[in-house]
């Protein structure tokens, strides 16, 4: 069965599972040069149209990937929309999932009227940084305080 992106409540039985291991992973290869890694999931109230969406990417009945879509405040007149928890599970990396989940993250936010898509990451992620640069995403300075990240960056959509 084709791979599948829908959109699902922030606080699915499904999302639960996959943050927890998103953050399980994310706590458990934080570089330790870095200190310790913050746990903290955003409120699944952030993720509600039109403000907000999540979307898990499905094989089958099986949940592969996820990741959120939030509003946050507008820079002048550049609408901002930030992606956060991109996560794809062991089984599901190499097969597209996350260009998947980007894509319905991308789509949506034009749907909601962003000019622009911002987030932020680790640079220990690196197949993820690469996978933003390739989307067009840019490095920009710090747009929060995520304790956890040392990279941010914007690509225009709309």
């Amino acid at each position: 069965m084709p791979l599948q992106v829908r959109s699902v409540p922030a606080d699915a039985p499904e999302v639960d599972a996959l943050l927890d291991a998103y953050l399980d992973e994310r706590e458990a290869t934080f570089p330790s040069a870095q200190g310790s890694y913050s746990r903290k999931r955003t409120p699944a109230a952030e993720f509600v149209p039109p403000n907000g969406t999540f979307v898990v990417a499905y094989d089958g009945d099986r949940p592969v990937g996820c990741g959120g879509l939030r509003r946050i405040a507008d820079d002048g007149d550049d609408v901002r929309f930030e992606v956060k928890h991109v996560y794809v599970t062991p089984a599901g990396r190499g097969r597209g999932v996350a260009t998947a989940v980007m894509d319905a993250l991308e789509d949506a936010a034009r749907g909601f009227g962003a000019t622009s898509v911002v987030l932020d990451t680790n640079d220990s992620l690196v197949a993820a940084g690469a996978m933003y640069r390739g989307r067009g995403y840019e490095r920009v300075a710090p747009f929060n305080e995520n304790p956890n990240a040392t990279a941010w960056y914007r690509r225009p959509v709309g």
